[in-house]
């Protein structure tokens, strides 16, 4: 989730010459995002409940997915590079608040794969 921070600072600080660190930056951060969203809710809480929890955290994440396309195009038209401090802020407010989250729950039962024993 400190990739897309990471790679705006660079962004902001170098130019359009890091345009290329910024876009590892913000890829390996969604690709990281992507195993997470699967692995994180599993480890965090537990199998029971794990699809409507799931649901319920991938949400926000799919409205804001439908928003995507408009919103931050209006954001760099209008507000220019207040746009890229913004989703920087962003991120940023979400890895605090998955902290918060951790910080708060119980530790869950280990989850075991496979059959029996051995």
């Amino acid at each position: 989730m400190l990739m897309n921070p990471i790679g705006v600072v660079i962004l902001i600080a170098g130019g359009s010459f890091f345009a290329p660190v910024f876009a590892v930056l913000y890829g390996a951060g969604n690709g990281i995002i992507t195993i997470a969203r699967g692995t994180l809710p599993l480890a965090l809480f537990g199998p029971v409940g794990f699809g409507q929890r799931v649901g319920m955290i991938s949400l926000p994440s799919r409205l804001t997915g439908a928003a995507a396309p408009l919103l931050p195009g209006l954001m760099v038209e209008h507000i220019r590079r207040g746009a890229l401090w913004i989703s920087a802020l962003a991120s940023i407010s979400a890895f605090f608040a998955l902290l918060l989250l951790h910080a708060g729950s119980p530790s869950p039962a280990p989850v075991q794969m496979g059959g029996q024993g051995s």
